[in-house]
């Protein structure tokens, strides 16, 4: 058994002041960096069926990952097994998984900084459909913790960014598939119009 992600999600209006209430809690902010994000398949769509993730990703390192499904206290948190590698060469570690049958499924991009405080990670997540704050830990710690940042927990999000931009496609006709700032750039869209429909136990979905 790998390493279990925990964690929840909150849709966020003003980045400024949540990032307010997280430094005054003690937190530290470990930086803002740009991420790319690829979501690989195969040819029988076997990784979605099975409710997994296998993603390359690029910020200030480059990371795969493969994150199954766990049902435990799914209610409560979203929670995965997680398991993840540092790699040194983005393009060549997606050259090896296209060379062993897997397909560029999905692109997604955002902007992210992340903050520690004690064993918690909190990031504030800028994506181009819209801001949102992200509560990584036990589930012990995660509850008080939003709770602390004036969060409401009946608004916690469960559903991964994927799945919510599936939501928002599929609600307002959008004819692209890849979550990107230039495919948004002359789209606005409002989660009000939308946040309702995935909030609070939402089940996970990698679309």
């Amino acid at each position: 058994m790998g390493p279990l992600e925990i964690e929840v999600k909150f849709h966020i209006d003003n980045t400024d002041r949540i990032r307010k209430r997280i430094i005054d809690l003690g937190a530290q902010s470990q930086g803002r960096c740009f991420e790319t994000n690829i979501r690989f398949e195969d040819d029988k769509n076997s990784l979605i069926r099975q409710r997994a993730l296998l993603r390359l990703r690029k910020d200030k390192k480059t990371t795969l990952t493969f994150k199954s499904e766990r049902s435990d206290g799914a209610n409560q948190f979203k929670i995965f097994k997680e398991l993840e590698v540092e790699v040194n060469d983005f393009c060549v570690m997606e050259q090896i998984l296209e060379s062993i049958g897997f397909h560029r499924e999905q692109v997604y991009e955002k902007w992210r900084e992340t903050f520690m405080l004690n064993k918690t990670v909190i990031c504030i997540d800028s994506l181009p459909f819209g801001s949102f704050i992200e509560i990584e830990g036990t589930g012990e710690i995660i509850k008080p913790v939003s709770e602390k940042l004036g969060l409401q927990w009946e608004q916690r999000i469960l559903l991964n960014y994927l799945a919510q931009f599936e939501i928002i496609k599929q609600k307002s006709g959008l004819n692209f598939k890849d979550v990107t700032f230039d495919n948004f750039k002359n789209t606005k869209i409002d989660l009000k119009d939308y946040s309702h429909l995935y909030r609070i136990g939402g089940k996970e979905e990698f679309r």
